[in-house]
């Protein structure tokens, strides 16, 4: 075995160490500050629970909404887009892998332009599309948890990030069909099954990892999501903020920002995406082991 071969698996774990304690140091930076009044470095100066108090009061005062009210909304938000991401990017890339149809391939190249079009320039006209639907009674405001689908309603910013989802999503999920063997599917259609239930009791299971890969980036964007929240919701003080926006209310020009708080709130934010990922690891990790290839 030559030097070079030797040191190849030594360079691969090298390449995996490094990045990964550089993450690990800015997480446990996070940690120390969060529970610290000032820090040197990774060293507290002192510790506390001061930076913690958003748990139990408003550091903003009774007129903003407190950290559960906006986490829940968030946590709502995060679950519908991503569930009616991964039902719907399922069923189309599905039919995209599996059938033959009139305009086939120009739907992929749409999807595909769709995913590579800037969002930001659509936000303007889609503001203006939620403020019409929330003129519609029912369905514009009024639906328990979600408040709606029109404009200010958390409804309405998940409405918004799964138009923006589903393209990725098709492209992702068709991947993951493609590689499923013919051989099954032929066998449960022979034998009389629907296309419903071939997709239901066959395809999907075969697909848990890409299942999983979905749900995970789909959760973490929402979780994390920004500028659309901020565009059609009434601001950081409104009952349709998400805790991208109330971590915003820590940041001011005017006064003296408390980077122990933003660090607090900031691991808080954390915690939930860590538990998703723990629940959906087992399936992420899965090897898929399939026969030959099925798409075209």
């Amino acid at each position: 075995m030559t030097l070079r071969q030797k040191l190849r698996p030594a360079l691969a774990y090298l390449a995996l160490i490094v990045p990964s304690a550089l993450i690990l140091l800015g997480f446990l930076w996070l940690f120390i500050t969060s529970f610290s009044t000032r820090t040197e470095g990774l060293r507290s100066l002192g510790w506390t629970w001061r930076n913690w108090s958003f748990l139990w009061e408003s550091p903003f005062g009774p007129h903003y909404p407190s950290i559960w009210w906006v986490t829940l909304n968030t946590l709502v938000m995060s679950l519908i887009m991503t569930l009616i991401v991964v039902a719907v990017s399922s069923m189309t890339a599905y039919a995209l892998s599996r059938m033959k149809f009139a305009g086939r391939k120009s739907f992929l190249s749409l999807t595909l332009i769709l995913h590579a079009f800037p969002s930001v320039t659509l936000l303007i006209p889609i503001y203006f599309v939620l403020l019409w639907v929330s003129k519609i009674p029912v369905i514009g405001r009024g639906v328990p948890l979600l408040g709606g689908l029109g404009y200010n309603t958390i409804g309405g910013v998940a409405l918004v990030m799964v138009a923006f989802q589903l393209p990725f999503g098709i492209w992702v999920m068709k991947g993951f069909f493609d590689n499923i063997s013919w051989d099954m599917e032929r066998s449960a259609l022979i034998d009389g099954a629907s296309r419903f239930k071939v997709w239901w009791q066959i395809m999907m299971p075969n697909i848990k990892p890409g299942i999983a890969a979905l749900s995970i980036f789909s959760f973490i964007t929402a979780w994390n999501a920004y500028l659309i929240p901020l565009t059609f919701t009434a601001g950081r003080a409104g009952k349709s903020a998400v805790l991208s926006l109330y971590l915003q209310n820590f940041i001011s020009e005017s006064v003296m920002t408390e980077w122990n708080a933003v660090a607090a709130v900031g691991l808080f934010q954390l915690i939930p995406v860590v538990i998703f990922f723990l629940f959906t690891q087992q399936a992420l990790l899965n090897i898929y082991g399939g026969g030959k290839k099925g798409g075209v």
